[in-house]
């Protein structure tokens, strides 16, 4: 059978560790007449990975198994496809989100929500993942990506900008309304270009000061750097409380901060994982979560890329350099994505 390089993770350890080696391992190969096979010219690297490569996440089952290839947002070109298949051809660009799979038949699926699934796969949660050269998906769960758009500027949009996108639809934007986006970072900086889109007045919140730059680069109508819960909600209330806002910083404190910016009767949306502290429900505001989006949201999101000419902050890395891009993530030191090239 033929190989292919993968970045293996057999053991979950601290990312200083270089937790992630680089091994020869079987390609993937078309199993069933509905898949296409992807050569992967990038993958972008997400901080959930992180987190799931470190062990934090063991308790709530991810990795599920191991060893594992993690990456989950991943686009390239089509080498190869099933006898079945009638959306792509050989030489098209295709990426892929953090949703494999799901089963189309449920009452999620049908009603348009499959990323709910209960058999939903995730790609970069078994052997098929990114950090590798190839990979094969149904047909059905592939999105198409225009030629004239750079796979590296690409990959980041189908988990960080479909992510972006469906946190600010929940937001339930209008004209004018003041979204506060907590964390500006790979996923928070194409946030702010989609509220921006919407018509938003937008507030960024981080503790990194170049991430604020990038956000006033892209438009945020104000920055407000996170010291403390106290002070943060008083520097942001100062031109007024916000409409809603959403949380991207995996911090209770940051939550909390957030859900006190927030005006009564507005929406806090929660895109990390944590606790919500300290909510007064008298105040009759709405806390929601939000996971990825829909095949839709999906192609949505490419084509307002596409046709906004939105910017992608990335780094790209060699994929062997997985661990060093990781531990620069972990350390705050990439300015917002970065992206492995195989």
């Amino acid at each position: 059978m033929p190989k292919m390089r993968a970045m293996l993770l057999s053991k979950c350890g601290p990312i200083e560790s270089h937790p992630l080696k680089m091994q020869d391992i079987d390609r993937h190969e078309i199993a069933r007449p509905n898949e296409i096979l992807i050569k992967i010219e990038a993958c972008g690297v997400c901080h959930s990975q992180l987190h799931g490569i470190e062990g934090d996440w063991l308790d709530i089952g991810i990795p599920p198994a191991l060893p594992t290839v993690p990456g989950h947002e991943v686009v390239g070109r089509v080498v190869e496809t099933g006898k079945s298949v009638t959306k792509f051809t050989v030489g098209d660009k295709a990426g892929i989100t953090p949703m494999l799979e799901a089963c189309l038949e449920c009452p999620y699926c049908k009603e348009g929500k499959e990323y709910l699934c209960e058999s939903m796969e995730v790609l970069g949660e078994s052997l098929k993942g990114g950090y590798s050269e190839y990979v094969t998906v149904a047909e059905d769960f592939a999105t198409r990506v225009p030629d004239d758009m750079p796979s590296e500027y690409a990959a980041p949009l189908f988990c960080a900008g479909i992510t972006a996108y469906k946190a600010v639809a929940a937001c339930e934007p209008y004209a004018d309304s003041r979204v506060g986006i907590f964390g500006i970072g790979g996923v928070g900086h194409m946030a702010v270009q989609f509220a921006k889109v919407s018509g938003c007045r937008v507030t960024a919140v981080s503790r990194n000061e170049s991430h604020l730059e990038v956000a006033s680069q892209l438009g945020a109508d104000k920055t407000v750097q996170y010291d403390g819960i106290e002070n943060t909600v008083k520097k942001i209330l100062e031109t007024g409380a916000l409409d809603s806002a959403i949380v991207f910083a995996p911090s209770d404190d940051v939550t909390d901060a957030a859900i006190k910016s927030v005006k009564k009767g507005g929406t806090i949306v929660i895109a990390t994982v944590g606790k919500i502290p300290n909510f007064l429900a008298f105040e009759e505001k709405t806390v929601r979560g939000t996971l990825i989006g829909s095949r839709a949201d999906m192609a949505e999101v490419v084509r307002l890329a596409h046709e906004h000419d939105l910017k992608v902050v990335y780094e790209t890395f060699p994929l062997d350099q997985a661990n060093e891009a990781l531990e620069k993530l972990k350390n705050s030191k990439v300015e917002a994505r970065a992206v492995l090239v195989p």
